[in-house]
């Protein structure tokens, strides 16, 4: 009983030792303050896949009623009000970069469409704007194509179909992308730094001499180890519970249906496992900059393969076969399933065993690897 007693003092003690570390090193706690608040929010309101107040520029040639429909049929918050220029505007503008689409609806329009004919709406897009470009060519075509329908018939007419498809939006009615991508920035900023600051504070230990007086202490590997784990862990674990309440909840007002808490407790055990990969990658880089290079090595396909980027149904099966032993596949699924669509335990208890099993395999060898290194610098 004394020697647990003495192991948990241990360990406590070293733990608080690395949250002090880590209250010194100023600029990685500016990063994590940065990755829970600014990150999430910049990430989330600047989703590539949609247009909001993109610039439009419009030369009218017509001046019809048929042409100011569909100039004002361009609002907020998917386009800027359109600007109405000349047509020896057009081509300085988009050089200069003041607008992303400029239209030009050519004279005798109204008249055209109402003969039957097919006149043509010119449409210059800045392709710089890459995604936007794609998105908003698209759409300005929708938006034109409906307005001259209207027009010719006068009012809205659609012929009533055999089969009636009643689309219903569940978990996200208002297909607002805000609150998935701020999700999926948290998660990855979850394994990031989970992973960074595991790995950095090992690091940090051999690189300022102190892993040598730890090891003449009488302390094991196994104590040193769940010190930086849990020290670590609650960083992230606060920081994460801090920017769902603040940053997802409160700037993004985006509605948590499922419980907060079984989303921390699962949160907490893919720190276990995260925070145990970090601690073996800092035994295999030898400084800063090699642990950066792994980062790369293990982030990527951490993030991109994980479900969260893009479904794993359209992955090869052999990926998602491999991608099951990967901590924040299940991570994804679980965060998923609570926060969007209000699931309980008896829904994501498979996923939260299967990151207790990897968690548990992680540490292990992290562990293993961890004793090695250390018999390593004692002889």
């Amino acid at each position: 009983m004394s020697a647990l007693l003495r192991t948990l003092s241990n360990v406590g003690n070293l733990g608080i030792k690395e949250l002090r570390s880590l209250w010194r090193d100023r600029l990685l706690l500016l990063f994590v303050i940065w990755a829970f608040s600014g990150a999430l929010y910049t990430a989330a309101q600047s989703a590539p896949d949609r247009l909001h107040r993109a610039p439009i520029a419009v030369v009218d040639e017509d001046q019809s009623p048929l042409s100011g429909r569909i100039v004002s049929a361009f609002y907020p918050p998917t386009f800027m009000p359109p600007q109405t220029i000349g047509l020896q505007d057009m081509d300085p503008g988009m050089d200069a970069g003041r607008f992303t689409f400029a239209m030009d609806i050519p004279p005798n329009f109204q008249r055209d469409v109402l003969a039957g004919k097919a006149p043509a709406i010119q449409l210059n897009v800045d392709a710089t704007q890459m995604s936007q470009a794609f998105i908003g060519a698209n759409h300005i075509q929708a938006i034109a194509l409906a307005e001259v329908a209207e027009f010719v018939q006068r009012e809205r007419q659609t012929d009533t179909p055999t089969i009636d498809l009643a689309l219903r939006m569940r978990f996200n009615p208002t297909l607002d992308d805000h609150w998935f991508m701020g999700v999926m920035e948290l998660i990855n900023n979850v394994t990031m730094l989970s992973i960074i600051l595991t790995g950095a504070a090992l690091i940090r230990e051999r690189e300022h001499g102190t892993i040598e007086h730890l090891l003449v202490l009488p302390l094991k590997p196994l104590e040193i180890m769940l010190a930086k784990v849990w020290s670590m862990g609650l960083v992230v674990w606060v920081a994460t519970a801090l920017a769902l309440l603040l940053v997802l909840r409160g700037a993004l007002a985006m509605p948590v249906t499922g419980s907060t808490a079984l989303f921390m407790a699962g949160c907490a055990l893919h720190l276990f496992a995260t925070t145990s990969m970090g601690i073996y990658l800092g035994t295999v880089a030898r400084s800063m900059p090699q642990l950066g290079l792994l980062m790369i090595l293990v982030l990527l396909p951490l993030e991109m393969l994980s479900g969260g980027a893009t479904p794993r149904e359209s992955m090869p099966e052999m990926v998602q076969t491999l991608m099951l032993a990967a901590p924040t596949t299940h991570f994804v699924s679980f965060a998923q399933a609570i926060l969007y669509r209000g699931a309980d335990l008896s829904i994501v208890w498979p996923q939260f065993v299967a990151i207790a099993v990897i968690g548990v395999a992680f540490f292990a060898g992290a562990l293993l690897r961890f004793r090695t290194a250390v018999s390593q610098m004692q002889t």
